[in-house]
């Protein structure tokens, strides 16, 4: 099998060498048992430990909480890129849900909430998500309903998430509220981490085109009261750091589309190769080629601009406006690749690629999850508009 190539210049051997380390849990632990999860629609928790074990869980995170040291953007990148050879996008979502969900506490929340509740998501023994979208509304946060109400040494939480990935097993929510006036737009925004138990929080299970086997719920807040303590930073200081926030998630979907595509790739080429058709191999018509080679341009070419944005997000400043617009090209350009790849190999496959149990038949229905969740195209295409002042 081919190799994904890297650019040699942006890479220690200590990269090398925990991308090597994820390839073989992913190999062992996840990949034999992805069709078997998806139509149970869950995968067990006990891949939380496996995955904690060998440093997945801890990347980007203090150490001082459980985290890896000495990690950097291109550590994380090659994580998502391995964790997606598995071919399920399910597992990957909810495995790495806490990479959302547990920032902003990083950023905002107090040293004792941090103490409390780090340790156990770093080790998975706990899973966090984060949940920010609306039934009433999606990327426009500054709009948001759900309302926080100061009640003593208390919020009471009224409202309603929605597309929440983890959330029907999450013991840890970190939750979008409005502690504002309904007009303070933006100004308005805080962060609550609300605990999986709390009294009035219910949760449905949602029924999705892919990702089957991360659970994906629709969360209400029924004066549902949660501590004071855990607010996350100051009244009103939400929004920026979900901005920035989703600066990650996006860079970190991005790097998964590319592994999603570079699957698409493998397995059309591993077809094309073995398939025979009017006396030759599928690989031998022209046309299959050249759809190979189409799929591989585009496959460099978004990992050329995923390693140069993962290069300057070590080195810029994370509210740097031209940065920001990169990323959001970035993820929408990902997205798409693997929109074309995911088709390329479902063309090449054939009636193969329509049965369940090839890769690229799921990756072709977890495509659009890429393309709207962290940001749809036409939002982040806006938003890069913005920042670049066009």
């Amino acid at each position: 099998m081919q190799e994904l190539r890297l650019n040699p210049a942006y890479y220690r051997p200590e990269h090398l060498d925990f991308r090597e380390s994820v390839r073989r849990f992913v190999a062992r632990e996840i990949t034999p048992y992805v069709s078997a999860w998806d139509e149970a629609g869950s995968f067990p928790r006990a891949l939380y430990r496996r995955a904690a074990d060998v440093g997945l869980l801890g990347l980007g995170f203090p150490e001082e909480y459980g985290g890896v040291a000495g990690t950097d953007a291109f550590h994380r990148l090659l994580a998502s890129v391995e964790l997606a050879q598995c071919g399920s996008g399910g597992v990957v979502a909810s495995l790495m849900s806490h990479t959302i969900g547990a920032p902003p506490l990083v950023a905002l929340g107090s040293a004792e909430l941090k103490a409390r509740v780090l340790p156990p998501l770093l080790r998975g023994e706990r899973i966090a998500a984060l949940a920010i979208t609306e039934p009433s509304g999606g990327s426009d946060v500054g709009a948001l309903r759900t309302r926080a109400v100061r009640d003593g040494d208390h919020f009471v939480v009224d409202g309603e998430k929605t597309f929440i990935t983890s959330g029907m097993r999450a013991d840890h929510i970190t939750v979008a509220v409005r502690t504002g006036p309904q007009d303070d737009g933006a100004r308005g925004v805080s962060l609550l981490l609300v605990d999986g138990d709390a009294a009035g929080l219910s949760r449905t299970p949602l029924p999705k085109m892919g990702w089957w086997a991360s659970d994906t719920a629709h969360l209400r807040f029924d004066r549902c009261r949660v501590p004071a303590t855990h607010l996350l930073g100051a009244p009103g200081a939400g929004f920026r750091t979900i901005m920035q926030n989703f600066n990650a998630e996006r860079f970190g979907m991005a790097a998964g589309a590319l592994g999603f595509s570079w699957v698409c790739y493998q397995e059309a080429l591993g077809w094309a190769r073995e398939r025979r058709t009017f006396g030759g191999r599928l690989a031998d018509h022209q046309v299959v080629r050249h759809r190979l080679v189409d799929m591989l341009a585009r496959i460099e070419a978004t990992r050329a601009m995923l390693e140069e944005t993962a290069w300057r997000l070590d080195h810029a400043p994370g509210n740097d406006a031209d940065l920001v617009a990169s990323i959001c090209m970035l993820k929408n350009t990902a997205a798409r690749t693997m929109q074309f790849c995911a088709d390329a190999a479902v063309q090449t496959l054939g009636g193969m690629g329509f049965v369940r149990g090839a890769h690229a038949e799921r990756i072709y229905r977890e495509v659009k999850v890429n393309m709207i969740g962290g940001g749809a195209e036409e939002i982040l295409k806006d938003l890069a508009a913005r920042q670049l002042g066009l």
